[in-house]
């Protein structure tokens, strides 16, 4: 799940994350330590493994899965360390030798275009071949999307996470409506409907946030809703001539009007607590439509929320109806560091954990996160309540889409999500100038990237 420790990637913390890895990898990385791929995965070896989650339920689901592993592969002992950053990570491949890791996993998916360009993480189809695994029958196309970077699988999905809507039961029976909005048009309409106003003008209940800088509202996830093509076939960001991309920020803009306008919306939203904290924003009623991903759930569980919830996918444009069902898709990743020398061992490990259907549904189970392989998210074996079943169907839609890989990780998230406080501020005026203006500054950030 996106859980406290992966704050947001997403929002600021993660994209801090994106831009120091990429500082490290334009300082050296392009250099990787030589591992090796020749050792004997059944010889005794101890691999060392590095990973992010730091919540107690996380590391222990973690260290379970070791445990798995090592009653599997007795002459392989996994020395796993927690809570660590992509620059950390960086770090230590730059740095090579003996304390550097042999597996290695990361919670921000922009940052696969980097690992596998650099070299720093290995290719895993040689490893695939070898054992016989297919990795077009075991993954989702989506989820290979994004572990890869033009044709090097350097990344193997290790479960994934899928965005969609919350909303409130109650309130929508106290504005008469019946069922989750399916189109653009129905959801600001029932934002309007839902929204509650105090006597002084204030809001005491708002129908949505459409403000980006509300929890996980970044605007790749909401714009994922149109299905935008980024770069087109040269690489080229693509963002001013998709019609896509205008359509959403003309939509998101009507919707701030008829909520009351950009400075009403901003003023409410800081009146709002912390987003992982017991003030969260829709746990307390004060938003009735919310979009958050699949572990959300298990938190309002946790909690014990005083209101009926449930769950659906985000609404989509109305003039693509067909493709409701869809939302937006990232996840944790998982591969080889190229500096290993237990490459073949190491291998042994990233395929128990990310292909193994047994292990990768109790993983999902504990940590209450989306299965990331076709098996697992079909199997009898996973969580059945059904406000978790929506984003496993989310993760299975045919248009769900994640954010492209780039050489330069997030930074063009970083330049979309910058213009995007502007727009929705109405500090651009022009949005076909301004949508112009940000290819621009993408493709000059990306030819830098390549110099």
């Amino acid at each position: 799940m996106r859980r406290p420790r992966r704050r947001p990637p997403r929002a600021t913390a993660a994209l801090a994350s994106v831009l120091t890895a990429a500082a490290l990898l334009a300082a050296g990385c392009a250099n990787p330590s030589t591992g090796s791929d020749q050792d004997d995965p059944t010889e005794p070896v101890t691999l060392k493994f590095w990973h992010g989650w730091a919540e107690k339920n996380e590391v222990k689901a973690i260290n379970e899965s070791i445990d798995r592993f090592e009653k599997l592969h007795p002459n392989i002992h996994v020395k796993a360390i927690g809570n660590v950053t992509d620059a950390t990570m960086n770090q230590a491949l730059r740095a090579g030798g003996d304390d550097a890791p042999d597996v290695v996993s990361s919670f921000t998916t922009n940052n696969v275009g980097q690992y596998c360009s650099s070299g720093m993480w290995a290719d895993l189809d040689p490893f695939m071949k070898k054992s016989g695994l297919d990795k077009h029958k075991v993954f989702p196309k989506t989820l290979l999307d994004y572990t890869s970077h033009r044709g090097n699988q350097c990344a193997l999905p290790f479960l994934a996470d899928a965005f969609g809507m919350y909303y409130n039961k109650d309130a929508f029976e106290r504005a008469g409506i019946t069922r989750p909005p399916r189109t653009m048009s129905e959801f600001s309409r029932d934002a309007v409907k839902l929204t509650e106003r105090a006597k002084n003008g204030s809001y005491e209940q708002l129908g949505t946030m459409p403000n980006f800088r509300l929890y996980q509202n970044s605007p790749d996830r909401f714009l994922a809703q149109w299905g935008p093509k980024y770069f087109d076939a040269n690489g080229k960001s693509n963002l001013a001539r998709d019609p896509s991309t205008k359509k959403f920020f003309n939509w998101q803009r009507d919707l701030i009007g008829k909520l009351g306008g950009y400075t009403a919306l901003e003023k409410f939203r800081t009146t709002i607590g912390d987003e992982m904290s017991s003030q969260n924003a829709f746990l307390k009623g004060k938003v009735a439509m919310h979009l958050d991903g699949e572990w959300r759930g298990l938190m309002l569980n946790q909690a014990k929320a005083d209101f009926e919830w449930a769950t659906a996918p985000m609404p989509v444009p109305d003039d693509r109806p067909e493709t409701y069902g869809r939302g937006f898709i990232t996840g944790t990743v998982a591969g080889i560091a190229h500096s290993s020398r237990h490459q073949n061992a190491s291998w042994e490990l990233v395929k128990f954990l990310t292909a193994d259907t047994d292990q990768v549904v109790a993983f999902a189970n504990a940590i209450h996160n989306v299965p990331s392989t076709k098996a697992a998210l079909k199997s009898p074996k996973l969580d059945a309540d059904p406000t978790f079943r929506t984003f496993l169907d989310i993760a299975q839609n045919r248009y769900s889409t994640a954010l492209p890989a780039s050489l330069n990780g997030g930074q063009y998230v970083v330049s979309l999500m910058d213009f995007s406080y502007a727009a929705e501020a109405g500090k651009v005026h022009d949005l076909d100038k301004g949508l112009r203006e940000l290819d621009r500054v993408i493709d000059a950030d990306n030819l830098q990237s390549k110099n």
